[in-house]
């Protein structure tokens, strides 16, 4: 696999164009909660049998969170910790969404086209397919590299990857 700096370095190839940066900025935070949000109504507890506390936690998103982490992990610890943080962030959002008794999967759905058909276009706009198209781990790589490059445009210094 490759390493996280290579990762980083071959999604900007196909990210260059400003345009492209912000609609990313935008979309993917909104991809990856409307996944979150689709993949939270699965409901893999309930099919195993487990209680119903146990069974609610127990989805297709805390699944792909459990796996993902896996090779975020494997990228490195910080880049774990920080997509902790997102899942966190996209599990409150969720249970708000639930908890307000509006409709997860009309929010989600929605939410998931109108984001990525902006992304759609931020590529049409770059002039580059979307980098998952050669490597599907890039699906995972995109809040990683959407997060340093809100920091360095708010002039935060991001750490590089150990070894680079």
């Amino acid at each position: 696999m490759r390493s996280l700096q290579q990762f980083l370095d071959d999604y900007g190839e196909s990210h260059r164009h400003p345009v492209n940066q912000w609609v990313h900025i935008a979309c993917v935070p909104a991809i990856l909660f409307s996944t979150l949000g689709l993949l939270w109504l699965v409901p893999i507890g309930r099919w195993l049998g487990l209680e119903t506390g146990a069974a609610e936690w127990v989805n297709g998103a805390t699944l792909l969170g459990v796996l993902a982490g896996l090779v975020y992990l494997r990228l490195s610890f910080g880049v774990l910790l920080m997509m902790v943080a997102w899942f966190a962030l996209s599990v409150g959002g969720i249970l708000a969404i639930q908890g307000a008794g509006w409709s997860l999967i009309w929010i989600s759905l929605i939410t998931w086209v109108a984001s990525w058909a902006a992304q759609v276009w931020g590529h049409k706009v770059e002039g580059k397919k979307p980098s998952f198209i050669e490597d599907l781990v890039f699906l995972l790589i995109g809040p990683i590299f959407v997060t340093f490059e809100v920091a360095h445009k708010l002039g935060l210094r991001v750490p590089r990857p150990a070894g680079h």
